[in-house]
Formats: structure tokens, sequence, C-alpha cells
């Protein structure tokens, strides 16, 4: 089978809240746009549409991520900054004690003219005099430590108060722009999709019309509200591990319900879309002409199913899109796309 990766892609309209909601954005980004347009579909102008407007969202995504991450490091940095004024704010009352004394030492000190005069005379010997005289240096010196002590700690608090607020000011300001700017290149992705979708709408309508003048079956068109992504990964989890690993009881596969629902979500592909290949291609594990690959999935091997299937619900992502499509049929499957697809999607169902 061809896992050779397109960029035909489109947009799920309810990832806007997912991805501004999240602060690894640019994952879930390219996680969630994969939706496959088929090759002959839409106009080459529609397609260039398309490449210009993804390419546009993967840019502010990326700046929105930046600026995320650059939020999140100077919140860092004010819980760091904050323990630090507290600190400061619990060394003022007593430096402002030291400087209070300090300043009554001053003033006791500079008085009088007769203070000094006093001192020299009420003192009995040499040694007392000069022992005197070193004591009222350090007493000064020490009353101005105090004060100088006191200005420092709060100049030092404003400082870290005023500096924090202008950083994170600016760092919001940053993130609301780049969030806005994704935010606007979505609407324009959305726009182009829509005109892809309305065009491979048609194309479904007309491979249906000839299916049945070939006496062939319909084309199912797959259900693709099942699946609810206004939640987050945990519920989504929480939800589709078990359904998965229902499906796959019995078999190689059994028990990776949750490794198969924690790809789809980081991938944003739907999560039965992988565990029903599985069944079209290798009974579900069972009939594997790779190690580990149950999908057949061009030549690949891998060590775990954890890790074959990470890398296969990123390869449909890239390459096949958000859920089974006639387009990715063709690709996957070209001389018996009919059958696969209808196998593929009737599985999927019963998941």
């Amino acid at each position: 089978m061809d896992a050779t990766p397109s960029m035909h892609t489109t947009w799920r309209t309810s990832c806007t809240r997912r991805i501004i909601a999240g602060a690894g954005v640019t994952a879930a980004l390219f996680a969630s746009v994969l939706f496959p347009v088929p090759a002959r579909a839409i106009t080459t102008e529609t397609a260039a549409t398309l490449t210009e407007t993804q390419k546009k969202v993967e840019e502010t995504a990326a700046a929105f991520d930046e600026a995320t991450k650059n939020l999140d490091s100077l919140q860092e940095q004010v819980a760091e900054n904050e323990a630090r004024i507290a600190e400061l704010e619990a060394k003022l009352p007593a430096a402002q004690e030291r400087a209070s004394r300090a300043m009554r030492e001053l003033y006791k000190h500079h008085k009088g003219s007769n203070t000094l005069m006093s001192f020299v005379l009420n003192t009995k010997s040499m040694d007392e005099l000069i022992s005197g005289m070193k004591y009222l240096d350090q007493v000064k010196d020490a009353n101005v430590g105090a004060l100088t002590e006191l200005s420092e700690l709060q100049t030092e608090l404003e400082a870290k108060k005023t500096e924090l607020k202008s950083a994170k000011v600016q760092a919001e300001a940053e993130r609301d722009s780049a969030a806005e700017a994704l935010t606007q290149a979505q609407k324009l992705r959305e726009a182009a999709q829509a005109q892809a979708d309305a065009e491979a709408e048609a194309e479904l309508a007309a491979l249906q019309q000839a299916s049945q003048n070939m006496g062939g079956g319909a084309v199912a068109t797959p259900n693709n509200g099942v699946v609810n992504w206004d939640v987050d990964q945990a519920s989504f989890v929480a939800e589709w591990a078990p359904r998965i690993d229902a499906y796959l009881a019995g078999s190689p596969l059994e028990g990776q319900g949750a490794t198969f629902a924690n790809a789809a979500w980081k991938y944003g592909v739907d999560p039965r879309f992988s565990p029903a290949i599985s069944n079209t291609e290798s009974s579900k594990g069972r009939h594997c002409f790779r190690p580990h690959n149950a999908w057949g999935w061009g030549n690949a091997s891998w060590g775990s199913w954890e890790e074959a299937i990470d890398a296969h619900v990123s390869g449909l992502a890239r390459g096949y899109g958000y859920t089974i499509s006639v387009a990715g049929a063709k690709k996957y499957c070209p001389p018996n796309w009919f059958n696969w697809y209808n196998n593929t999607l009737s599985e999927m169902n019963r998941i």
C-alpha cells in the first residue's frame, strides 16, 4: 500500500477552541487540520488557496505557540520574583525598626555640642577614651548602614514590581496578538476548505452514480459527527479506549485501545480509522507481513505495537487525513479501492 504522505488537507471546524486553549499549540494544530482533499476533486486554484492558507495557519500557530511559551516562562520568573519580594517584605519591618533606632541615636549624638566634651571629661583613662571614640564611630556607621539598607530594600522591591508588571503586560499583549492572527488564518483556511468540500462533494456524487451504473453498491459517506472533539484529552481517551479495546478483543492488538485513542488525539485523526484499517489489512494484526505492521504500511516494521500505532496514525494524518475518504482509499489501495473503502468504513462503524 502507498504510505507516502501528501499535504492535501482540510480544517476541522471545532479545532479553533482546542488550539487556542492549549499551550502545545503547534502539535495540536498539525494534528487537527489533516482532512484529505481528493486529488481530482478540486480545481488547481482551490488547491493553491488551500496550500497558501494552510501555510499561514501553521505560521501563525507557531507564533502563537512561541508567544505562549514566552508567557509561561515569564510566569515562572514571576513566581520566583514573588518569592523574592515576599522575602524583602519580610525584612522591611526589622529594617524599619533598625532605621528608626538609628535616627534616634544620630539625633541624640548630634543634638548638642556638649555631648562629645562630656564624654571626654567623664572618661577615666586614655584607653577608655580611645575605646569610647571607636564605639561612637561604630554606632554611627551602623546607623547609617541601617538607613542605607532600608532604602536599598525599598528600591529593589519597587523595581521588581515595576519590571514584572511591564514584562507581563507586554507578553500578554504578544500572546493575544498571536492568538488573533491564528484565528484570522483559521477563518481563511475554513473558507478555502468550504470551497474544496463543495467540489469534493460533487466528485463523490459522480462516483456514486458511476458505481450504480456499473452495478456496484453505493459509496457510503463516513459519519464524522460520531467523534466529539470538544472535550479534553483525558475525556476523549476515556470514551474511545474502551470502545477500541472491545473491538480488538481476542486479537494481537488487544489492550491497545488507549494507545490508539491517545494517538488519535495527538494527531487529530478519527480514533476508529487506524483500528479499522488493521482489520482490513491484517485481521487486527493476525497476519502481519512485517513485525508489528498491521496496516500494510509500505515496508515498515516496528519494535512494539505502541511505536507502530503512533507511526501509523501520524502517517494517516499526514497523507490520508482526518478520516476515511474515497480519495484516501484510492491512494491506500488503488487496485481494489471500492471494497477497501466500504469494508474499512463498515468496520469503523462497528467501533
